[in-house]
């Protein structure tokens, strides 16, 4: 895994970030670490957020914008630079006994700065051998690198689900070749964190739109990749949908939905996708966790004319559920 570390990092951070790696160094030697999770109870369901850590990007660059200008005021606007620190999330669902995990977080793939996930699932009271599922939203190496620790399964009692259409494009080596530059390395990753899944016969596909799991419903929501998929959950007239990528960079996306990131693999349709689930959710009223989100990415949205606003759980610092 180190090769795919050092392509992974240096070809999708470094290149966005000049002098990247130095930054997370430094900033990883006088830093002191965060609380790296948090619990919420959504009906009988207990969801806990993991976090994978943070890293630097930089987001004018990898925005792009539909006004000139925009993405430089609407970070002003926040009180964010071009360097922005982002969040990667992964979520833990406890339902009937079972863990199910939801994405797994980078690895050893993009520096020190990342790869809590694991770390932050023991300081909440679980071990990597409790997953009993591991339910992925796309095949983005931040998402399935820590599917693996050194080349080995790090979780060695779940089965990973991943939808049909995502293991199409990202499992089949022939389609890196014809692949548009924005979607080529992110290739090796994924099948290098899937392959001791396979091998063990612990990796199932499901039909976008079923439960690959009673209780879990996959919704499918292509564009930032061809299989990209969203989970609902519903309890006790609650609901939450994990919403994977379909949003990088709040102080940008909820004002125009419009702007997509280099990492889409399809422009057009991640915009389509971002502009639909802010509709629904905005109109229903539902819970969504957004992983690339401020920790612990949680939240509700508001419709403010043509735009949206984000609202994030509010913090507690007592967990009061089952």
């Amino acid at each position: 895994m180190k090769f795919l570390s050092v392509f992974f990092f240096s070809s999708i951070i470094a290149t966005c970030l000049p002098g990247a790696s130095l930054s997370v160094q430094a900033q990883a030697s006088g830093a002191v670490a965060q609380r790296g999770f948090y619990r919420m109870q959504l009906g009988d369901l207990q969801v806990i957020a993991l976090s994978d850590g943070t890293v630097p990007l930089n987001i004018k660059s990898l925005l792009h914008e539909k006004k000139p200008g925009e993405v430089r005021d609407l970070l002003q606007r926040s009180y964010l630079d071009t360097i922005v620190e982002t969040s990667i999330t992964g979520y833990l669902l406890v339902s009937g006994g079972r863990h199910i995990l939801i994405d797994a977080g980078s690895g050893s793939l993009m520096g020190s700065t990342l790869g809590k996930l694991t770390s932050n699932l023991t300081a909440a009271g679980f071990t990597p051998e409790d997953i009993d599922v591991v339910l992925i939203t796309h095949l983005h190496g931040d998402h399935v690198g820590g599917l693996v620790n050194n080349g080995r399964i790090a979780f060695p009692n779940a089965t990973i689900y991943i939808s049909q259409p995502e293991a199409d494009f990202w499992l089949n080596a022939a389609n890196k070749a014809t692949a548009n530059k924005r979607a080529q390395p992110f290739f090796d990753p994924a099948q290098a964190s899937l392959l001791p899944y396979q091998q063990a016969g612990k990796l199932k596909t499901f039909v976008l739109g079923s439960q690959p799991v009673p209780g879990v419903t996959s919704i499918a929501a292509p564009g930032h990749t061809p299989g990209h998929s969203f989970y609902a959950i519903e309890s006790q007239g609650q609901k939450l949908l994990f919403c994977g990528d379909v949003i990088h960079a709040g102080a940008v996306q909820f004002a125009d939905p419009g702007v997509t990131i280099d990492f889409d693999v399809d422009l057009s349709g991640a915009e389509a996708a971002r502009r639909k689930v802010f509709d629904d959710a905005a109109r229903s009223g539902y819970w969504i966790a957004a992983p690339h989100l401020s920790f612990p990415g949680i939240g509700h949205i508001r419709s403010v004319g043509k735009a949206y606003e984000w609202l994030p759980v509010n913090y507690a610092t007592i967990f009061t559920g089952k």
